[in-house]
């Protein structure tokens, strides 16, 4: 990922100019039709996704918190059903597994676990009643009765909690940028909904080991760049990723890097449509852009398309070694009866464009000023299998 934009954290939390950086990172349809030549190439192509460095207490929130996703996947599967799924809030609370759908299928390669760092009970009683996919209350595991999940929920509050800042922090810059490219953008727009904000979403991601008779068998799985996670966009406002972690599935010890598969691991699409392979340093929060900032800023930034790959059949000789894959993106987003609005002078076509890997954002944002809850709740219609 030698085009990855990184950024200081030190930078984002002054007023510096990062303009630049941000066109670098997230640049949409003006970027394209302004700041880049026709001999643009995949390597300069904005990635849709930037890494900040140096910020303070989250390398060891992030070692504290991810390896507890190996004890949580391994608790009895009643249990988890039974005392930690939520099927009101469309299993946006607790776990969930094989509820979402990948293509037409439940997607079994993977579970997750959902909470809300900023608060349990997020939004009041009313809000909650309307928009259970937005307001769901946290489930938290009773750590009395799994005591290998010590201080699970401290240690999910303080990473979250440090993802939302630096949420906060760029959300102002990202303004700035649209403000000087849009007219007629509202000051300090996305500023304001990410600070004032109670609609956190945490997700603590264990992608089971994949099955090799099946990697070998199934020409369809092996071929698939996504089988570990399907093309997607996220359909909120900005996604923060706090990176991941290869562990042995039998005993959740760290793998070294010789036994991880160079090609596994998290993909997005350029502008320009190629496929890339983004590692982010351990080191690194990264944030990509939801279609809701994509609605906002009239296409300015775009959403990112994304899916992750497994490692692939036969390319470790240790084949006794299960790799599994932890990671845990942060959605932050407004909330619900937020308006997505197009700024002044922009078009539906200026948002809504071409989408290669990932379903019509215009099926789902079906018109101007829909509020944010409605269109999430569309969202998860399409990709949720409801009766699974």
């Amino acid at each position: 990922s030698s085009h990855l934009v990184i950024v200081d954290y030190q930078d984002i939390a002054s007023s510096k100019d990062l303009s630049l950086h941000l066109e670098r990172a997230f640049g949409g349809r003006q970027l394209s039709s302004s700041s880049t030549s026709s001999t643009s190439t995949s390597t300069s192509s904005p990635l849709g996704i930037i890494a900040i460095r140096n910020i303070p207490n989250f390398l060891e929130a992030k070692q504290r918190f991810l390896p507890l996703a190996h004890p949580l996947a391994h608790l009895d599967p009643e249990y988890l059903e039974t005392h930690l799924s939520d099927s009101k809030s469309f299993y946006n609370a607790g776990w969930s597994h094989g509820k979402e759908k990948l293509g037409d299928v439940p997607d079994l390669a993977k579970a997750s676990y959902y909470f809300n760092p900023i608060t349990d009970t997020p939004g009041t009683e009313e809000e909650r009643e309307r928009y259970p996919a937005s307001y769901p209350c946290n489930k938290w595991p009773n750590e009395e009765e799994a005591p290998q999940l010590k201080e699970f929920k401290e240690a999910a509050r303080s990473l979250g909690k440090v993802m939302h800042e630096v949420v906060i922090l760029l959300a102002k810059h990202i303004d700035r940028m649209a403000e000087q490219r849009v007219k007629g953008y509202t000051k300090d727009l996305l500023y304001d909904a990410m600070r004032e904000t109670e609609k956190a979403k945490g997700r603590l991601l264990y992608y089971y080991p994949l099955e090799e008779n099946k990697r070998e068998n199934d020409k369809d799985t092996a071929a698939k760049e996504d089988n570990w996670i399907g093309w997607h966009n996220d359909s909120g406002f900005l996604t923060s990723l706090a990176g991941d972690l290869y562990i042995d599935d039998t005993t959740g010890q760290p793998l070294p890097p010789s036994q991880i598969d160079p090609e596994a691991g998290l993909y997005v699409q350029n502008r320009t449509g190629d496929s890339i392979h983004v590692t982010i340093p351990k080191d690194c929060l990264a944030i990509q852009i939801g279609e809701c900032v994509q609605i906002l800023t009239g296409g300015v930034v775009v959403a990112t398309p994304h899916c992750v790959r497994g490692p692939r059949a036969g390319w470790n000789p240790d084949s006794s070694t299960k790799v599994a894959r932890i990671s845990h993106p942060c959605f932050i987003d407004s909330k619900p009866t937020f308006p997505l609005v197009l700024p002044e002078g922009c078009s539906r076509e200026d948002v809504v464009g071409a989408t290669g890997k990932v379903p019509p954002l215009g099926e789902r944002w079906v018109e101007d000023g829909m509020t944010f809850g409605d269109f999430l709740q569309k969202s998860f219609e399409k990709y949720y299998d409801w009766e699974g």
